[in-house]
């Protein structure tokens, strides 16, 4: 349409959409629902030569008993009400986002929330809100804040402790729970009597060490330097199952953060340090980017996240499979 600017374009053509021309004796006469036009169609009928102008041809006949469209005046009617159309059914599916009947939610984690909390709250959203759809991306640390901060993942779940406090203005983060370190032990070691250990007191022990730079390994050798000595490493495991099969089969122990071992094997056993060691304690956080509002898929998961999170704070270490998903 020439020389139509876009704010006008769009306000008339709603008008012309919205009018109805119906039959009288051979002459059409223009009738407005005014339950939906109101003042737009006054303004239209005062001064129906702007929009010609900026139509750049007629768009209505005037008649001795009224008006009825030309065919481009026709042709317009009918975009304006296919217009009409259009922005009903985008308001609907608005409302539906709103009610949490459809949509996407794009969720990134790390192997241990993924493996513990994060399953009961899958299980518990969906249980709630079937029609969202989840995207779940792993990823390490850095990834998951790259994600975040270019809006591949709208929330996600990040750790960190006390020497690399995650500090960047660009997310905003909610604390979930406290995640302590915890000694592993085989089922059958002496320690397993004691109510708590000093790590200062295991330095002739063997270790197990999560392999390839893992922030487990950061957290043994800081730990254990705090406590005077330098850990003797055994064995160098690339998951934690493979960890704990190595300290049930003596070959050492191990420190883990207890989020990783939710799945706990019977031949193994959890001891908590006592307070006044250097055992440190990761922060769980739930983060998304500060320039982007929460929308109400996100805001619910949060919900549900935060509440999920309190079973895990719970002092008892020797429920297995605290993480299990129960349906129904």
């Amino acid at each position: 349409m020439r020389g139509v600017h876009g704010e006008h374009a769009h306000r008339h053509v709603v008008v012309l959409g919205g009018d109805r021309f119906t039959e009288r004796g051979g002459v059409r006469h223009r009738r407005a629902d005014q339950a939906h036009l109101g003042h737009r169609v006054t303004r239209f009928l005062a001064r129906p030569d702007l929009l010609e102008q900026e139509a750049g041809q007629p768009l209505i006949e005037r008649l001795p008993r009224g008006i009825r469209p030309t065919p481009p005046g026709a042709a317009l009617a009918e975009r304006g009400r296919a217009i009409r159309r259009e922005l009903r059914a985008a308001q609907a599916d608005l409302d539906s986002f709103t009610a949490l009947d459809q949509g996407t939610l794009r969720l990134g984690s790390f192997p241990t929330a993924s493996a513990s909390l994060l399953p009961l709250a899958l299980t518990r959203f969906r249980r709630r809100h079937a029609g969202i759809r989840i995207e779940v991306r792993a990823g390490v640390l850095a990834k998951l804040r790259e994600m975040l901060h270019t809006g591949e993942v709208e929330q996600g779940l990040l750790w960190d402790y006390e020497w690399n406090r995650l500090d960047d203005p660009a997310l905003a983060l909610t604390h979930l729970l406290d995640d302590p370190t915890v000694l592993v032990v085989p089922a059958d070691s002496p320690l397993r009597t004691h109510p708590s250990v000093r790590l200062g007191d295991l330095a002739d022990q063997e270790w197990i060490i999560r392999a390839d730079n893992h922030p487990v390994a950061d957290v043994l050798r800081r730990s254990c330097r705090q406590a005077g000595f330098e850990p003797r490493i055994a064995y160098s495991s690339h998951d934690y199952q493979e960890a704990q099969a190595m300290v049930a089969a003596g070959l050492g122990i191990a420190l883990a953060p207890r989020l990783a071992l939710t799945s706990r094997r019977s031949d193994v056993r959890l001891l908590p340090f006592a307070s006044d060691v250097p055992a440190p304690t990761r922060r769980i956080l739930l983060a998304r980017a500060t320039a982007r509002p929460a929308t109400p898929p996100a805001q619910a998961m949060a919900r549900v996240l935060r509440t999920v999170a309190q079973r895990f704070t719970a002092p008892d270490l020797h429920r297995a499979q605290l993480g299990a998903v129960r349906r129904g």
